[in-house]
């Protein structure tokens, strides 16, 4: 998965890269009740545009991408920019903006400890179905109990497996994603010529909140 990930990025072959802001996300995102300021994880974030919409709606962005390609070409389209490294990762800061560049599933909760939010438009789907079930508990184990995200699935035409995007059904993103979240439907998008569909999530991390008399509940 790893390799062929960064060939797709060095080969250009990004067909998933929107060029403006992903519409659910502006429609759905201010109706979450997300809280004013909660720094945003985006899980395989590539150089997605979505990062900076977030940024302009008063979140800290913390991206993850596993290729520096996707991170340098998201740089080189923003202003003033700093770098440094720590631990397996190294960093990028742009505004409220940080992307680390590395493995997801080596970004741990002591990394994550402000962290109030996710959105989540590529990464789930990214993942071969092996790999979906780590990926949605890693997820859970980074989001502190009552966080907010926003979730965008997809579905192929049955029979068309192949991916990345992978194909995932909304049976197989409610046993994922439920035992740890809240998890609601909130729309199905139109069909696409190629046979794809999204679909759009909203989750909250299930789980006594710190400062009602418990820790943590994870």
């Amino acid at each position: 998965m790893s390799n062929e990930w960064i060939s797709r990025w060095r080969e250009g072959r990004i067909g998933f890269h929107r060029q403006v802001e992903h519409p659910a996300l502006v429609r759905h995102w201010p109706r979450l009740g997300v809280e004013e300021g909660a720094k945003v994880l985006v899980p395989l974030c590539g150089k997605s545009l979505d990062m900076r919409w977030l940024a302009a709606a008063g979140h800290p962005v913390l991206g993850i991408e596993l290729a520096s390609l996707a991170i340098e070409q998201f740089i080189a389209e923003g202003g003033e920019s700093s770098r440094y490294r720590q631990g397996d990762f190294e960093i990028w800061r742009q505004g409220s903006i940080e992307l680390w560049c590395g493995d997801f599933f080596h970004f741990h909760t002591q990394q994550a400890a402000d962290l109030g939010a996710f959105y989540d438009r590529a990464a789930l789907i990214a993942l071969p179905e092996a790999t979906r079930q780590r990926y949605a508990f890693h997820l859970a184990q980074l989001m502190p109990p009552g966080a907010r995200g926003l979730l965008i699935s997809l579905t192929r035409t049955p029979g068309d497996e192949a991916g990345p995007p992978y194909s995932v059904p909304a049976d197989e993103v409610r046993a994922l994603f439920g035992p740890n979240f809240e998890v609601a439907h909130l729309e199905d998008g139109e069909p696409e010529p190629n046979g794809w569909r999204e679909s759009v999530w909203s989750l909250v991390r299930r789980g006594p909140r710190a400062g009602h008399g418990q820790g943590p509940g994870y």
